[in-house]
This record gives structure tokens, sequence and C-alpha cells, in this order.
């Protein structure tokens, strides 16, 4: 696996949670309720993670998936069980 394609992952998703969370944390009334800003901002950084952040998210599950060990199928075990 790329280290560099879940690092980047990573980041942006941090992101996209901190900066609504920064946003909303300069309104009066939401610092006094920080817990209420930290859910409109998971909500929010969900969202925009949805829609942005699709190339990222196949670029880490492809290194993923290409880090996996191939296993053999049934058909090809059947297959070696009758050759013997």
């Amino acid at each position: 696996m790329r280290a560099r394609s879940a690092l980047v992952y990573t980041v942006l998703r941090l992101a996209a949670f901190l900066v609504p969370f920064g946003i909303m944390m300069l309104i009066p009334i939401l610092r006094e309720y920080y817990w209420l800003s930290a859910i409109f901002a998971a909500l929010i950084g969900l969202s925009l993670s949805m829609l942005f952040l699709r190339r990222p998210l196949d670029d880490l599950t492809a290194d993923l998936a290409a880090r996996k060990p191939k296993r053999p199928t049934d058909e090809q075990i059947e297959d070696a069980t009758t050759d013997e």
C-alpha cells in the first residue's frame, strides 16, 4: 500500500471536519454548545467527503486491494484436486 494515498485521504477527511468546526466555533451561541458544533461539522464533513473525496477514496481502496494476497477460487481448488 502506498502510504501517500492513505495520508492524502486522511488529511482531506480531517480538513473536511475541522474547517466547518472552526468556522462554527466563531459563532458565539455554537461556542457554548460545542457538542452541537461537532455534530454539525461531522455531518458537513461527511457530505463534503461523499461529494468531493471520491477519487482519493478510490485510490486508497485500489492500493488496499492490490496489497491483498490473491486466493485461489473454488474452481481452481477443485481442478487441482481432480488433477491429482
